[in-house]
């Protein structure tokens, strides 16, 4: 729920969105590629849960090396290093389409006079890929990229780093993420955000703080 006590006091303020990236503006979920190599879901979600795949992930997202993910993981996992190598090797296969609505109103912000950032929890190997099949990306003013960084997403450094790399004061701004932690470490450093979900329509939310698109 929106504070409105918070907002009367600071919605006149707010000049910068800063947008996640995977499921905010791009729809993304490795299981798409995974059905096309495994049996079932059930498979799926044993490897994941096996190998604890997304914790594998989020260290590529941190700035490991994908070979050195790979080897360390294959050494473990050895009859999945397939699957550890086609993620890597076919990782364009995880992207779905932009979300049409939280595009459009990134350009309408834009067309209003806000700032547009992204701050998003991505490899810094598959990034430029992503950016290649969506070429929108390119629209923003900055995108600060966790594995380029050697920081990531809840850690408050990496919203204290985009803040001034890009002379954003905190409380003029807003960040969207889909993920709750994200969300609650942006508000730590002094940030507005909302928490993305398909059933919340990001426009109300941002009309609640007073950004008007």
């Amino acid at each position: 729920m929106i504070d409105c006590l918070a907002m009367s006091e600071t919605s006149d303020r707010i000049d910068t969105v800063v947008f996640d990236i995977g499921n905010v503006l791009i729809a993304w979920d490795p299981r798409w590629l995974f059905r096309k190599l495994m049996p079932d879901d059930a498979a799926i979600e044993r490897f994941m849960v096996e190998t604890d795949f997304l914790a594998w992930n989020v260290a590529h997202d941190a700035g490991q090396p994908f070979a050195e993910g790979i080897a360390r993981h294959g050494n473990a996992f050895p009859r999945h290093r397939h699957l550890f190598e086609a993620f890597f090797e076919r990782w364009e296969e995880t992207m779905g389409e932009p979300i049409a609505d939280n595009l459009a109103l990134s350009r309408e912000l834009r067309a209003r006079g806000y700032r547009t950032l992204a701050l998003t929890n991505f490899s810094a190997e598959t990034f430029p890929r992503a950016l290649r099949v969506h070429p929108f990306l390119d629209e923003f003013e900055g995108i600060l990229v966790s594995g380029r960084e050697g920081l990531i997403k809840p850690d408050p450094a990496i919203y204290l780093r985009l803040c001034e790399r890009y002379r954003v004061e905190p409380t003029r701004a807003v960040f969207i993420d889909d993920s709750l932690p994200n969300v609650l470490g942006a508000r730590g450093i002094g940030m507005h955000a909302v928490h993305f979900a398909p059933q919340i329509q990001l426009r109300h939310e941002l009309e609640a703080l007073g950004v008007v698109a």
